[in-house]
């Protein structure tokens, strides 16, 4: 068994005030100092969610969307705010395959949805907040208009698709190379043009009403109905260059923004191990976290080394099995009968339970739920049929943040950098009992051009649609992506108990089970699950362009022991090394017998925690 380690990167914060931690530092500060102002965990969330669209654009933007879950003590409510955006009316199969595209590009202005967060963050302001939109607002507004420290990765990122901006997207040299040079690290970065769209919305807002929730109201119709809207329907009929080597005009309208509305939805639940865990509907990949837990329910867990290749084979192998289950049934449940029912069901899980084995799997197997046959989209089944390459390779993946990187592409520098993206995540608990988790992504500076009177460009997230013709996933008007998008939140005896979630696409789902399990079954503190060695599989296909797949590969951190490495090889594991700090971006919030805890993940050194 191994040791739980006494030092960590960080303490694991203590309090009875409140907790904010994000994967950024200034986001996490604007949170407590929302708290400090008299806000609840709501105002919070959406103040750091708008500062994580300045301080990350990286990692997330306007542009883009999130899944919001929270928990109101007043309300005795859990509940999920849907901040997906939709396919856009004209986004068909034919409108992609008439192009002679096969998959959605994962790059330009063809792959973009509705833009969800800002609406989701309305609602949620509206709903269950109490701060006036002005008091959320103002910390974005100012980071944006006076500048911010640029982290390290962000001039990376600008560095990776220079050459796009030159060559291609001009509207983004002028934002993002500004002086001709990509900014260094360290140096003051303002975006003026997005101070000024926030600046505006907040000027229409108050303008319209000094009702609080009337401006809120006004808020979103500029956005959706309004300058925003119009703005956004002008530069997508404009042709760009993408992956795919060719210019292309996008599809979304004014219209498609007009009729879009962030939703109020109940969570996907789990009772697992004295814990309810809660979790966003098919529409994203949310349920697979319960069906790993309710596959894993069958397994000794306490007595598995937390560190041990026994635990990561079967953890691994649970894990494969749900996502085949994701791969074959998720997607948009106002567009199909998504069977979630029968997936979390202890019965399906017994029988699915049985196909883990002391070997790794090298298939793709989805179930039967309730007796319908799976079926498998082309580039899903590819990688697994027989004669296809097995061996280790570019996973496409960035091992710090799951995030794609690798494929092919037919215009210089629009290779991985094009498409890599990541995502930021954010929780909040306050000192009234309430607590959120919110997952924001989408709207890369590297994956669309910036649009010159926004300061921001669009998200890219329908590449996760498939073109093939009849499977839950397969793209339409008004449909959403399933996205990969996933926040956590668990209730102890039905009252919030943890918020938690991470960055890394495909992986989310993975790297937070593991704190998950060696948090409750192991014993350690939030800080400690979240320092622990990870480790994922790539042997799902990819959410990202170009859907990728690595059966029986998994990473794993170099701070496993080499005996734990090779037993995994020995069971038949691609096991692929990796750094020793770079494997997942974990925060945490957590209530309970009155006291508040937080801890943020040292990977990628931004992420913290703050509290009292």
């Amino acid at each position: 068994m191994a040791d739980i380690p006494e030092f960590t990167t960080r303490p694991e914060l203590a309090g009875t005030f409140g907790m904010a931690a994000s994967t950024h530092w200034l986001a996490s500060a604007a949170g407590m100092a929302v708290l400090e102002k008299g806000g609840n965990a709501f105002d919070a969330a959406v103040a750091m969610g708008f500062v994580l669209q300045v301080v990350e654009p990286h990692l997330n933007g306007p542009g883009g969307e999130v899944p919001i879950i929270g928990h109101d003590t007043r309300r005795g409510e859990t509940f999920v705010v849907c901040g997906q955006g939709t396919a856009p009316a004209a986004a068909t199969p034919e409108a992609f395959t008439s192009l002679g595209l096969d998959l959605v590009p994962g790059s330009g202005l063809l792959a973009a949805t509705v833009p969800g967060a800002f609406g989701a963050w309305l609602l949620m302001l509206r709903e269950y907040g109490t701060l006036p939109l002005r008091e959320v607002l103002s910390y974005a507004i100012g980071y944006a208009a006076a500048g911010f420290p640029l982290v390290p990765a962000i001039s990376w990122a600008i560095a990776s698709v220079a050459s796009i901006f030159t060559e291609h997207w001009h509207s983004s040299a002028e934002v993002y190379l500004a002086g001709g040079d990509v900014p260094a690290p360290g140096t003051l970065f303002a975006n003026a043009a997005l101070a000024a769209t926030y600046q505006r919305i907040l000027n229409e807002a108050e303008a319209a009403s000094a009702d609080r929730a009337e401006q809120i109201e006004a808020a979103r119709r500029a956005w959706y109905d309004g300058f925003v809207a119009e703005e956004i329907a002008q530069f997508a009929a404009t042709e760009v260059m993408d992956v795919t080597g060719q210019r292309h005009r996008g599809l979304l309208s004014h219209d498609d923004l007009a009729r879009w509305h962030a939703r109020l939805e109940a969570p996907v639940t789990l009772d697992y191990a004295g814990y309810t865990l809660c979790k966003t509907g098919p529409w994203g990949q949310g349920p697979v976290f319960l069906q790993q837990l309710a596959l894993l329910a069958g397994y000794d867990l306490v007595a598995m080394d937390p560190g041990g290749a026994e635990f990561v084979h079967v953890v691994v192998e649970a894990s494969k099995l749900a996502y085949a289950d994701r791969e074959a049934w998720y997607g948009d449940p106002e567009f199909t009968d998504v069977p979630v029912a029968e997936l979390l069901s202890a019965e399906y899980n017994d029988t699915r339970r049985k196909l883990i084995g002391d070997t790794a799997s090298g298939d793709l197997v989805p179930g039967q739920p309730g007796g319908r046959e799976p079926g498998l989209p082309r580039f899903a089944k590819s990688p697994f049929e027989p004669g296809t390459f097995r061996g280790t390779g570019d996973p496409g993946l960035d091992p710090a943040t799951g995030e794609p990187l690798g494929g092919s592409a037919r215009v210089r520098g629009f290779g991985a950098q094009a498409r890599r993206g990541d995502t930021c995540h954010l929780d909040v608990a306050d000192r009234w009992g309430n607590m959120v988790a919110a997952t924001p992504s989408g709207g890369w500076l590297q994956s669309s051009p910036v649009i010159p009177s926004l300061g921001f460009c669009l998200g890219t997230r329908a590449q996760m649609f498939t073109l093939d013709p009849g499977f839950p996933a397969t793209i339409a008007p008004g449909k959403r992506p399933r996205t990969t998008l996933t926040p956590s939140l668990a209730l102890r005896d039905g009252d919030p108990y943890l918020a938690f979630g991470t960055p890394g696409g495909d992986q989310q789902d993975q790297w937070t089970l593991h704190f998950f399990l060696r948090h409750v079954h192991h014993g350690m503190n939030l800080q400690q699950a979240i320092d622990f060695p990870a480790f994922h599989s790539a042997h799902m296909p990819s959410s990202f362009y170009p859907r990728q797949a690595f059966p029986r590969r998994v990473d794993v951190e170099g701070r496993f022991t080499l005996d734990v490495i090779a037993d995994l090889r020995r069971r038949g594991h691609d096991v692929v090394v990796q750094r020793d700090w770079s494997l997942g971006r974990v925060s945490a919030v957590s209530r309970h017998g009155g006291v508040l805890r937080a801890a943020a993940n040292p990977r990628g050194m931004q992420g913290y925690a703050a509290g009292r």
